[in-house]
């Protein structure tokens, strides 16, 4: 029961949290996507199913992050939301529109009794904004604006797969991608 084991588990918790939500997956489930042994689960996360979605959250807040970090390397704004877009766009549309964002689906359902779930939505959100801040701010935005329009571009993004998802349709995500480029264009000068 090594680690190879448990990060299996972590991704597939990921993955499952995209499509079923934090509520609608279970041990089972992450067992039999991640093709792990069924002792494992207890063994490796010994708080329960909220260890195992804290770890899934930070697991997909890191992933996410290194794909942020790519766009906004040496691009000028636009193309940084491109790129980062892009990643929200093939998810949606591989999955037929059932695949959303696994941070988010544990962040609404988080809950009193497990607030380490939301802290470490938190995290991840915060760390993708601050990754586009320093990315807006080497394009030319001012810092204070680009941490703004980084915050603005989490909370638009994060709420357009939802309205695509609705929709069934990545015109949501489209007209967000329009106007966010048109404001870090304008932002950076």
């Amino acid at each position: 029961m090594g680690t190879d084991s448990r990060e299996r588990m972590v991704r597939s918790a990921a993955y499952l949290f995209r499509e079923r939500g934090y509520s609608g997956t279970g041990f089972r489930d992450v067992i039999a996507h991640s093709g792990a042994p069924r002792g494992s689960i207890y063994h490796h996360f010994p708080g329960g199913k909220v260890q195992l979605a804290e770890d899934a959250v930070r697991y997909a807040g890191e992933f996410l992050n290194a794909g942020i970090e790519a766009a906004v390397e040496g691009r000028d704004a636009a193309t940084a939301v491109d790129a980062f877009t892009g990643w929200w766009r093939q998810v949606l549309v591989k999955s037929e529109f059932r695949a959303g964002c696994p941070v988010a689906a544990v962040t609404v359902e988080s809950h009193d009794e497990a607030p380490q779930l939301a802290a470490a939505a938190a995290r991840a959100f915060d760390r993708w904004a601050d990754t586009l801040a320093t990315g807006l701010a080497n394009a030319g935005v001012p810092d204070d604006r680009a941490a703004r329009l980084a915050r603005l571009i989490v909370a638009s993004v994060e709420g357009a797969t939802i309205l695509c998802r609705a929709h069934r349709s990545v015109d949501p995500l489209d007209d967000v991608v329009r106007e966010l480029k048109t404001l870090v264009t304008a932002a950076a000068g």
